[in-house]
């Protein structure tokens, strides 16, 4: 990698921390706080690389949490920002022409989308997709799956980081704070498991407004017929299906999950990549349902209430309008899973070399690392791989200039290049060195 160079005249990263640890929980953003030895303050982004406050270069596969798909900065998208930003930041209460043209865009390319609705978050989304499906269907229930993550709200704070098997349906509270009658709103599921999901939907069918499912559960893919299976559980018990894709809208295909694996639910859920990675999310589905968030309805008992202040930005507008451009040209996605998977395979040549136990697990565009058999089906197979392992091969990734979160998912970019991922293979490979006593 890089030699640090600082930036003339900048603080220095540890001045910036100085800072950080006054203002800052923990001195992190959000949930995340990497321990002081590999922790570092992001200064600029070129391509699929980052640079710290010192000038240390990372090769990025955190990408936004997966909004990056084109990387930080792409030229067109950045171009588009540009002009937007010089029309207008931020309007309110009006419809602005941006939004339009990305909305008309949209449900051209979801394939359940008869219309959508705006938000700023794919947690506002996911939040505003099971109030329509409570307000639709007059039930207060949702089903999710064990080590699904569908947001920051309250309704989605159960049973998203379990450390044992659940007591199904019983979900469980992740965090302080949440009102303890919600969790008679939410019944859990094991991801993959159709019988345990039937089971659970017949005997709840008349208190139960939907199923909300991640297409693919962070690194967990679906086994063959269970997306499918749930459509028709959904339909035989008259309950809606809902889709988070938050992290797969747009990634896996232009039509997302719902193109890719060939089943279409009733509303699904989007931020991250919707708004080329700016404050921008959405819901889109069948007319009848998102009808029932139309302000001309106000004060009807059905009546869904969706409003934000940041909904239909249009800075953010544009930036998903060019990183659509981009991403629907012919043969994009074919060739960015390509040459991811063929870097999986390269790098568990890498981890085979030096004997260490661990898996490339992922597919397209996701992958991961876990100390682990097989593949996993789901959250049980993942809290039964080696984490702490995981955990370590990942820190000294990060100190040989890749950055990853711990045991999180990660992903392949359409900017990678081959020095990225040639470099990456050289810091794994200095990894298992470290990490397995070679």
């Amino acid at each position: 990698m890089s030699a640090p160079v600082p930036e003339s005249g900048a603080p220095s990263e540890a001045d910036l921390y100085r800072i950080a640890e006054r203002a800052l929980p923990g001195a992190g953003l959000g949930g995340y706080s990497l321990p002081e030895d590999v922790r570092f303050v992001i200064a600029a982004a070129r391509g699929a690389r980052l640079i710290s406050a010192e000038g240390r270069e990372y090769v990025d596969y955190v990408g936004g949490a997966g909004a990056n798909i084109l990387g930080a900065n792409h030229p067109a998208v950045v171009a588009a920002v540009q002009a937007q930003a010089a029309k207008g930041l931020h309007f309110f209460g009006t419809l602005n022409s941006t939004a339009i043209r990305l909305a008309e865009r949209l449900v051209e390319l979801i394939p359940c989308a008869g219309k959508l609705v705006f938000t700023t978050t794919g947690s506002e989304a996911t939040a505003y997709a099971m109030r329509m499906a409570r307000a639709f269907t007059g039930r207060d229930r949702i089903l999710k799956f064990e080590g699904a993550y569908h947001g920051n709200h309250d309704y989605a704070a159960f049973s998203q980081f379990p450390t044992g098997p659940a007591n199904y349906p019983l979900a469980s509270a992740d965090s302080g704070g949440v009102p303890g009658p919600l969790q008679n709103t939410m019944l859990v599921a094991p991801y993959n498991d159709l019988e345990v999901v039937e089971s659970i939907v017949r005997e709840h069918r008349s208190e139960l407004a939907a199923i909300i499912v991640e297409p693919v559960q962070r690194v967990i893919f679906p086994d063959d017929g269970f997306l499918s299976g749930l459509r028709r559980i959904a339909d035989e018990n008259d309950v809606l299906l809902v889709f988070d894709e938050v992290v797969t809208g747009f990634r896996l295909a232009p039509g997302g999950a719902q193109e890719y694996f060939d089943v279409q639910p009733d509303l699904a859920s989007y931020g991250k990549i919707v708004g080329g990675g700016g404050p921008l999310g959405a819901v889109a589905g069948r007319e009848d349902v998102i009808d029932l968030t139309n302000p001309r309805h106000k004060g009807k008992a059905d009546y869904a209430y969706i409003n934000g202040t940041l909904h239909g930005n249009p800075v953010a507008a544009a930036a998903g309008l060019a990183t659509l451009d981009v991403l629907c040209q012919p043969g994009f996605h074919a060739q960015l899973n390509a040459r991811a998977e063929r870097f999986y395979g390269e790098m568990q040549a890498v981890l085979q070399r030096h004997g260490v136990p661990a898996i490339v697990t992922g597919r397209a565009s996701f992958w991961q690392f876990l100390f682990a058999g097989r593949a996993p089906r789901n959250q049980l197979d993942i809290l039964a791989s080696e984490l702490e392992r995981g955990k370590t091969l990942d820190l000294e990734l990060l100190r040989q200039g890749v950055y990853v979160l711990p045991n999180v998912r990660r992903f392949v970019s359409a900017v990678h290049t081959e020095e990225d991922f040639t470099d990456t293979l050289a810091a794994l490979d200095a990894a298992c060195k470290v990490t397995s006593g070679a």
